[in-house]
């Protein structure tokens, strides 16, 4: 089915919305198109046995295995109505209408209660409208032999396209393009190919964020390209019952189980508890806080030794790598076959959270445990709702031999066609040449890596999986004061006498003579806390007061009068200390490669620059970041001067003649 008729068809639903229009907001008018649109669907697919399950209904047959066996499908609807019949007699259209929905089996009555049908059928009744609308969908032949499953799926996208626009909502929430649908499931199955050619082959796939079910279809659909007589089992979860809805309504025209669409939170509320799958794959939202259940997430990451966040968590504005962390715990294990996972992300999960962070745990976590295989760079401007660059992150538990311990970096940002019309902030596309040189360079991806005259070496990277890791250092540099005494420190002694309150029992000597004591040494300066200490002592002593000899006012003393210098005198914490107290302002951090000795590095890039400097190994820890643009970056150099210069001045010519013309004028 071509793209001209697909795009006639949904014109044909969406021109309802002249219909609407007074009694609907614009943006309400999704409400009765995408259910009407489903429900005109299943009623073309039940068309050529209707007869048979009402007769079966009629003689008694109500156990549902009977009513599918006679429907061919997993549905089925026992009433002998159709939209036609309903739409003829105008009078009694609500009541019928109703008594319709309520002959679906179940799980078809729960898609259209999602979309909250019965309160829309008595709205439009209420308008005289309804009788009108059913016509309309009465006469849009949705028959599986006129418009394919896949091009049903295309209709839906664009009605719901048409809704988010009217709602000023983004489409990108509730599908992803087909192209990179078409090239995320490649990447997921092409090395595959030889398994799925086995006769009596099963396999199941879980998208946890399904929306309408897009990357389920292409999955079942690439999968039998390689065998025709595989069988796949699709499941999925979704949070937005309207996608979720059409996604449930697809998956049953198809004839796969709709009880596999699970509704609600994949985090919190797991449609697919126990199960685990061959295939996974998502287009999670991008950047989508998780504060409505932190204590939920919290309390899974606690739990040991099963909790699937146990890695960590990312910040609470961005629940991406929550995601992901769900579906490696879907994964199946090498001995019972593995996973594979695909996931679309944006560019933060690669590098945002310095070591120790929930992201560089998470990171950590999966390259230790060998489960990345590649990442895979995508255009920009390819998604409805956003213009930013995005990846693909392909996993794998059960690796090839060559590919063990190793991941791929594949840039593919090149490989687009600008679209003849924008849809959003989609204004570029992969065309399906492109998209077979993509999946054949991601096969051949060692091959091109390893030899430097491929024309494509260059958009091709091998690493290492601790080529990502680091260790980072605190380097910390000695602390080194001289001492003064200023009418600005005399007030921090003051302070420091009162708090620690040095007047002996029974002395008459307060804080106040103390001070008065030693202020004729202000002005001076001295080199050594010792040399300080004993001269104040000395003053103070003279006038017969007591001097406080413990710890904490003498550090409070010296934190009073010394002055940082970089020729004073080195600080310790405690006599014998073998290391000199840090300076918190002279502290730096470095990021050493998990491969490189720690004090080769310190002798390296440190201590020719500052000698004194140390490492505080207490402090280390390990990170993990993937910086994709880094590994790709080629230097562009700057036009010569000459050139812009030679630019300044053909501009400045053509404003004189614009300004010229606007004068005359």
């Amino acid at each position: 089915m071509d793209l001209g008729k697909h795009s006639q068809l949904s014109n044909h639903a969406w021109a309802v919305a002249d219909l609407l229009r007074g009694d609907y907001r614009r943006h309400d008018y999704g409400k009765v198109i995408l259910p009407f649109t489903v429900l005109r669907r299943l009623e073309c697919v039940l068309e050529s046995t209707r007869d048979a399950v009402a007769d079966a209904a009629d003689k008694g047959e109500e156990r549902e295995f009977f009513l599918r066996r006679a429907a061919g499908h997993n549905f089925y609807n026992t009433s002998r109505y159709t939209l036609k019949k309903i739409a003829g007699d105008p009078k009694h259209a609500a009541s019928l209408m109703n008594q319709y929905v309520a002959a679906f089996s179940d799980n078809a009555r729960e898609v259209l209660e999602k979309y909250d049908f019965a309160q829309q059928i008595k709205k439009l009744d209420e308008a005289d409208l309804l009788y009108q609308v059913i016509g309309k969908f009465a006469d849009l032949d949705l028959d599986p032999q006129v418009v394919p499953n896949q091009a049903m799926g295309y209709i839906f996208e664009d009605l719901i396209r048409r809704f988010a626009e009217a709602s000023n909502e983004t489409a990108g929430e509730h599908f992803t393009p087909r192209e990179v649908i078409e090239l995320m499931v490649n990447l997921l199955i092409a090395p595959d190919a030889d398994l799925l050619r086995d006769s009596g082959v099963v396999r199941t796939v879980l998208d946890p964020a399904c929306g309408t079910g897009g990357m389920l279809s292409a999955a079942e659909e690439h999968i039998k390209t390689f065998n025709p007589g595989a069988t796949v089992k699709a499941f999925g979860q979704e949070l937005n019952p309207e996608s979720w809805a059409i996604c449930r309504s697809d998956l049953m025209i198809k004839g796969q189980d709709p009880d596999h669409i699970a509704f609600g939170n994949s985090f919190t509320d797991d449609g697919h508890l126990r199960e685990r799958f061959d295939y996974l794959l998502a287009n999670p939202p991008f950047g989508v806080e998780w504060k409505k259940i932190k204590t939920q997430i919290e309390d899974e990451a606690a739990r040991e030794p099963e909790g699937k966040f146990q890695a960590g968590l990312p910040r609470i504005n961005d629940g991406s790598l929550l995601f992901l962390q769900h579906m490696i715990s879907k994964m199946k294990t090498p001995a019972l076959g593995g996973s594979r996972i695909a996931i679309v992300f944006n560019g933060s999960p690669l590098f945002t959270g310095a070591a120790g962070s929930g992201e560089s745990n998470i990171r950590r976590w999966i390259l230790e445990n060998d489960w990345l295989e590649a990442i895979v760079a995508l255009p920009d401007q390819l998604f409805y709702n956003t213009g930013i660059s995005t990846y693909f992150w392909i996993l794998s538990n059960r690796k090839s031999p060559d590919h063990q311990g190793k991941v791929i970096l594949l840039d593919a940002r090149e490989y687009w066609q600008k679209m003849r019309k924008s849809l959003g902030d989609k204004r570029k596309a992969i065309g399906a040449d492109q998209i077979r040189e993509i999946t054949r360079l991601y096969g051949e991806a060692f091959t091109v890596a390893d030899d430097p005259e491929h024309p494509l070496h260059g958009k091709v990277k091998i690493f290492r999986n601790e080529n990502f890791g680091y260790r980072r250092i605190t380097v910390e540099r000695p602390l080194k004061l001289r001492f003064e005494l200023t009418e600005e420190t005399l007030g921090k002694v003051r302070t420091s006498l009162t708090v620690h309150n040095p007047i002996a029992a029974g002395s008459d000597i307060g804080v106040s003579d103390q001070l008065e004591a030693i202020r004729p040494l202000i002005g001076s300066t001295w080199w050594t806390k010792a040399e300080a200490f004993s001269a104040l002592h000395a003053a103070v002593a003279a006038v017969g007061s007591p001097w406080p000899s413990k710890a904490p006012f003498l550090k409070s003393l010296r934190d009073a009068i010394g002055v940082k210098d970089p020729k004073g005198e080195v600080q310790y914490k405690k006599k014998g200390d073998p290391n000199p107290e840090p300076d918190p302002d002279l502290r730096d951090f470095e990021n050493v490669p998990l491969d490189e000795a720690i004090e080769d590095y310190l002798k390296r890039e440190v201590l020719p620059h500052v000698p004194d400097a140390w490492i505080d190994h207490e402090k280390t820890k390990i990170g993990y970041e993937i910086p994709f643009t880094r590994h790709f970056y080629v230097y562009t150099p700057p036009r010569p001067l000459a050139e812009i210069d030679a630019e300044l001045k053909s501009l400045e010519a053509e404003i004189q003649i614009l300004l010229g013309e606007v004068t005359e004028g």
